[in-house]
């Protein structure tokens, strides 16, 4: 078998395309391809939005596999989203490596804004 080497896009399921795209450009500041109108960056991985319905598919929002998006500092860019009308669903928590922030897109998709803090495989407080 061949080996899978990257992943070339997330899809992000719309019921509004260009709502969306403003989501993602404007409000959470990712950055816009300049080959597509409807795809955008987060680092080197590619978001693609596309419309289910235009293709004779239902459309379903992306649930329960929270898109994890990393910030270095997750007050800061909380408190800076909540400002832009972002709406969190919950309170901040710490797994003891990390901090999540969960929220949804306009069309109800999962999200999250992700800080580690402690390397991989090593615990805050753990004993060695």
């Amino acid at each position: 078998m061949e080996p899978i080497t990257k992943v070339d896009f997330v899809a992000v399921p719309a019921t509004d395309a260009d709502r969306l795209r403003g989501f993602y450009v404007d409000t959470l500041g990712l950055r816009p391809d300049a080959q597509s109108q409807y795809e955008f960056w987060v680092g080197e991985t590619c978001f693609g939005i596309w419309e289910p319905e235009k293709m004779r598919m239902p459309f379903s929002p992306q649930k329960n596999a929270h898109i994890a998006l990393h910030v270095d500092d997750i007050e800061a860019a909380r408190s800076d989203l909540e400002a832009r009308g972002v709406e969190f669903l919950g309170e901040t928590f710490d797994t003891g490596v990390c901090k999540m922030a969960l929220f949804i897109d306009p069309d109800g998709n999962d999200l999250m804004l992700h800080s580690r803090y402690a390397p991989h495989g090593e615990q805050q407080g753990a004993s060695e």
